[in-house]
């Protein structure tokens, strides 16, 4: 339907009427466009796909997959192993100590003359005539299965205690709340040496020959200290979301129902906050991965000849002067460890946390 602008009437000074000659009719494709209705979706996906539009997130989340790629297929190709000492003809090679990247001992040198092929190593070898290399990958390694490992602690022991003392309030909520704040007060780093001391005495022999023999009291003590203390963080943040949840109208209508306490908090409370446990998870790793660093670097981590990336930090320590690279190579380690997963917690905030979304 056309419009004559010339038969309108003139709009007055003061008045509210709309001039439409300042307007114009829309066009079929604009019609359209209003006609289709928006793709349904889920609160995951619409995350995901907010998420995917974040850059940073985005490369944080391919320097982790890169990293845990190589940690995980380089070992299984790789010539050399973190505890193996480097041997020529089926002798130890005593001239391969502290090699720089990429050079050869003298005995390799004169082997490899003879027509021998030999690996380089990538990182050079450590004090112990061991390649460098494979030690700083099993050193990321095992801060990462630390990392994942206590977060996955944190965020079972949490998630319950917190769910409960956010859903039933009152005494059980103060009597829980008062229980966190005594953790709270805990100092962890004594509390590691005291329970190295106390579990070196309980599980020294009880612990040989198997596999946690291997990882060592310190690191057993050290996830004790996780499931211990570093649970109340998460266990505050879910009671706080608990807490505004619970006095929504769908809970209500739950509860009109006959539903119990346990599939209400697991169908209906739970799933509205697990944005926020999402991301708090995501931003425990790095803490929990730095905390096992600096527990190795003063001593108190994985046990010898495990490497850990705080460990070889340490042992690189005493040459600085002369052997600096090997303090480079597990601080940039570390820190992209830690920098991607704490620019990949930002970007789950800014995608799944529904304050921030505009």
């Amino acid at each position: 339907m056309n419009y004559n602008t010339d038969k309108l009437p003139r709009k007055q000074l003061l008045s509210l009427q709309l001039d439409l000659s300042k307007f114009e009719m829309a066009s079929e494709d604009e019609k359209a466009q209003h006609e289709t209705m928006r793709e349904s979706t889920t609160f995951f996906r619409d995350g995901m796909r907010k998420l995917r539009k974040n850059p940073l997130a985005m490369m944080s989340l391919i320097v982790l997959f890169c990293l845990v790629l190589t940690i995980v297929v380089v070992p299984m190709f790789y010539p050399y192993s973190y505890e193996q000492m480097i041997t020529v003809n089926g002798k130890r090679d005593k001239t391969a100590k502290n090699l720089a990247p990429m050079t050869y001992s003298k005995n390799e040198m004169k082997a490899i003359e003879e027509g021998q092929k030999i690996f380089p190593h990538l990182f050079g070898t450590d004090e112990l005539c061991r390649d460098y290399f494979i030690r700083v990958l099993y050193g990321a390694r095992v801060s990462l299965a630390v990392g994942l490992f206590a977060s996955l602690i944190v965020l079972v022991i949490g998630l319950l205690y917190g769910s409960i003392s956010g859903y039933f309030g009152g005494k059980v909520d103060m009597v829980m709340m008062r229980i966190v704040d005594i953790i709270y007060s805990l100092p962890d780093t004594l509390m590691v040496v005291l329970l190295s001391v106390v579990l070196n005495q309980i599980l020294g022999s009880a612990l040989q020959g198997t596999i946690l023999a291997r990882v060592g009291n310190n690191m057993i003590s050290l996830f004790i200290v996780f499931g211990v203390l570093y649970w109340v963080g998460m266990a505050r943040l879910v009671r706080g979301q608990i807490l505004s949840i619970k006095t929504n109208e769908y809970v209500l209508a739950a509860r009109a129902l006959g539903a119990k306490s346990g599939r209400i908090i697991r169908r209906h409370i739970l799933p509205n906050c697990m944005s926020v446990i999402f991301i708090s998870v995501a931003l425990q790793i790095p803490s929990a991965i730095f905390t096992e660093s600096f527990l190795s670097f003063i001593g108190l981590g994985v046990q010898a000849p495990m490497p850990s990336l705080g460990s070889l930090a340490n042992a690189a320590r005493g040459g600085m002067q002369s052997y600096p690279y090997k303090m480079v190579f597990p601080a940039i380690i570390i820190c992209l460890i830690v920098l991607s997963f704490n620019l990949l917690g930002d970007g789950l905030r800014d995608a799944f946390d529904p304050k921030l979304r505009r």
